[in-house]
């Protein structure tokens, strides 16, 4: 068939994201891409970035955000995940303000739930506005940071709310084609790109002494996920996790049901707790260590 590929160039495509792609997207300088043989090797970028030193790579992408954190005090984090397409309330409302000019039935009804959802946003700030007022009047060794994927949305909102109380914010971004940029609240020097999801999310748990879920997609339900079954598998300590958000993720995932048929036990129920209220997520925090 014409315009198809053959079977062999399917069995043999490479299916993970290359590396190269990443560095020369953004790149500090393209010549240093250059091969050159003389060159040292741990000082040579187009060596290590061979498909056959990926395992440098990740070695690499696990010790640099581990040691900017231990250097800057960064010790304990609360984690934040969340959609990365909430907006602002106020950027919400201009939206919807542009969409009712426009007279668009469907850019109105996208507009209106923007807004709805801009409270999500606004929750998010003032949480992660009461982590960093509590970690002020802390000792180092116990003060919480907000940490997120460094992007915008609810992560946006929750190093916002961080950053206006005067603490500084940690944000793990990842390299991808529509989501490249720090939002402006991370604090620059904690503010670590990725090219690998798995050692990303390594690096959430390793700081974390909660993990705080609004309401988001695909990525959202894959962290939150992957902390859960470590939890539930005592592959990591018991933290607090907290769905904020209940009609957004009891509509979403019936967990009952999961019950039900036996797939999880009862007891796993109480491996995560639901809230509406900033004030509410962080309740559950100081419960669960008695702060």
């Amino acid at each position: 068939m014409e315009n198809t590929k053959s079977l062999p160039n399917l069995l043999t495509e490479q299916r993970l994201a290359d590396a190269w792609a990443d560095v020369l997207n953004f790149p500090a300088d393209a010549t240093v891409l250059r091969p050159n043989a003389h060159r040292l090797a741990f000082a040579d970028p187009e060596f290590l970035l061979r498909r056959e030193s990926r395992g440098v790579r990740m070695q690499l992408e696990m010790l640099k955000p581990d040691l900017g954190q231990s250097e800057q005090g960064i010790h304990n984090t609360v984690v934040v995940f969340g959609s990365a397409r909430f907006l602002d309330p106020a950027s919400a409302q201009t939206q919807l303000l542009e969409a009712e000019k426009s007279g668009d039935p469907q850019s109105i009804a996208m507009a209106q739930k923007q807004v709805r959802n801009a409270q999500h946003y606004e929750q998010a700030r003032l949480f992660g506005q009461l982590v960093a007022k509590y970690s002020a009047t802390q000792p180092e060794e116990h003060q919480l940071f907000v940490c997120t994927g460094g992007g915008p949305g609810i992560m946006e909102a929750a190093n916002r709310g961080a950053q206006e109380m005067g603490a500084p914010t940690v944000g793990l971004n990842i390299a991808l084609p529509h989501e490249q940029h720090a939002n402006p609240y991370v604090t620059p020097s904690l503010s670590f790109k990725f090219h690998y999801f798995a050692l990303r999310k390594m690096h959430f748990m390793i700081r974390a002494k909660a993990l705080v879920a609004f309401p988001g997609g695909f990525g959202t339900l894959d962290e939150l996920f992957e902390v859960i079954t470590l939890v539930q598998t005592k592959k990591a300590q018991p933290v607090p996790i907290v769905l904020f958000g209940s009609v957004y993720w009891r509509r979403l995932i019936n967990f009952e049901a999961m019950v039900e048929e036996g797939v999880i036990s009862p007891t796993d129920l109480d491996l995560f707790h639901f809230v509406d209220s900033p004030a509410d997520a962080w309740s559950v925090i100081q419960s669960f260590y008695r702060l």
